[in-house]
């Protein structure tokens, strides 16, 4: 069964790529799904764009071998993307609704990291059954 919507959310509205503001890296994200008939959330931070190398065609290839055969292009990393978290991914892979919603766009990398940790530790995702996450910035992990 598949969501009747499988984009991203912001503001509960249907977050396009010409919303992107200006100078913008990234946002962090909430995801939430129901996996055996329990709600389960995760949240996670995500970039915008990704710097991926993609193969020169035939005629933009360099007739110098030692020249690159290879260009940088900036791709759109975020709009397949359902966490790095692999019960998620997996529950995807089988078919399991997942709302995806953007929480915070952020215009620095630092930003990104310090947002995301304070979303993590605001919602107490460590002592919560309901959320997915296991640890915070590598550092601070769920009690056993």
């Amino acid at each position: 069964m598949k969501w009747f919507f499988d984009g991203w959310l912001l503001n509960h509205v249907e977050f396009t790529e010409d919303m992107i503001p200006e100078g913008a890296v990234g946002f962090i994200y909430e995801m939430t799904a129901i996996i055996d008939g329990k709600s389960v959330k995760y949240i996670g931070k995500k970039n915008f764009y990704a710097d991926v190398k993609t193969k020169l065609g035939k005629k933009e290839t360099p007739t110098d071998k030692r020249l690159k055969t290879y260009k940088r292009v900036k791709k759109a990393t975020y709009k397949n993307y359902y966490s790095s978290n692999d019960v998620l991914k997996k529950a995807h892979k089988d078919g399991v609704n997942i709302r995806r919603e953007i929480l915070k766009i952020c215009y620095t990398k630092t930003e990104l990291t310090y947002q995301e940790a304070k979303y993590l530790f605001c919602n107490d995702v460590l002592e919560s059954e309901e959320y997915l996450n296991s640890n915070i910035l590598g550092k601070f992990y769920k009690p056993k």
